[in-house]
């Protein structure tokens, strides 16, 4: 299931849905426009059936939201990409599967993908250039 935040664009949306990207979005769909993101979006995405949650708020970006239930994907682009991002990111070959997004934290962005994953003290990385080498070396700044 892939759920959209609020504050992704309806126009992002109805790419996804035109492209076959179907989602639920936050306040329309499902849940109620102005959730507190920890405490009442996070125990929201507890309830349902391994949804992955695509926002552009970047305090979600955190390993301590790790969680086997589910995926957090937090993008740092402009809004009006999204949609473009969304569906660069499910055809990545590191990600194109629920079971393969399960557990991380993501933050994509036009350079590529950093990840925290549950139980793992690292950050990972992988560009979009070369989606099957993944860096481990978080001492890299960018």
């Amino acid at each position: 299931m892939i759920v959209l935040d609020q504050n992704i664009p309806t126009d992002e949306r109805r790419k996804l849905e035109r492209w076959g990207i179907h989602t639920r979005k936050i306040g329309v769909d499902i849940g109620w426009a102005w959730m507190d993101d920890v405490g009442q979006v996070l125990p929201l995405l507890h309830s349902l059936r391994q949804p992955t949650f695509f926002t552009l708020d970047l305090g979600f970006y955190h390993r301590r939201f790790c969680h086997d239930r589910y995926c957090l994907v937090v993008f740092d682009v402009a809004d009006t990409q999204v949609a473009e991002f969304v569906r660069k990111f499910l055809r990545h070959p590191l990600f194109r599967t629920k079971a393969k997004r399960m557990g991380k934290v993501m933050l994509v962005s036009s350079e590529g993908v950093r990840w925290w994953t549950k139980g793992m003290p690292k950050e990972f990385r992988a560009a979009w250039t070369s989606p099957i080498s993944v860096d481990k070396n978080t001492d890299n700044k960018r």
